[in-house]
């Protein structure tokens, strides 16, 4: 099994940075692609941003140029730099990766169980 868990959630102001990490662990054989994804209350879980093992990213379109996707493929984690947060940022953030375990053949896709993001004053 994979497992990913993540850190960095909490309450910030809006204007405020956060930053969330996500690690995943268990028997790995590869890592196609990571990401985050966002549940506010009374909505769907939306892609907030994803990033490919060659680096390349892909954002929604409310937080280009606020958020930014990295990671370390050492160390099977992925990180979501958010800055200039604003109230509609609230949301459950759940990580995301589609990985290969070293007895498959073909790649699963594995969340974590979400962190928390609030932003209010």
């Amino acid at each position: 099994q994979v497992q990913l868990v993540e850190s960095g959630g909490g309450l910030v102001q809006p204007g405020g940075s956060l930053r969330l990490s996500c690690a995943a662990s268990g028997s790995i054989f590869s890592i196609s692609s990571m990401g985050w994804y966002r549940q506010a209350p009374g909505k769907e879980r939306d892609l907030v941003a994803s990033i490919l093992s060659d680096g390349s990213t892909d954002y929604a379109g409310s937080v280009k140029g606020r958020f930014t996707i990295t990671r370390d493929n050492a160390k099977n984690t992925v990180y979501l730099q958010m800055n200039s947060l604003k109230p509609e940022d609230t949301a459950v953030y759940y990580c995301h990766a589609e990985a290969r375990r070293s007895s498959d053949t073909s790649y699963w896709e594995y969340w974590g169980k979400g962190t928390l993001v609030t932003v209010s004053s």
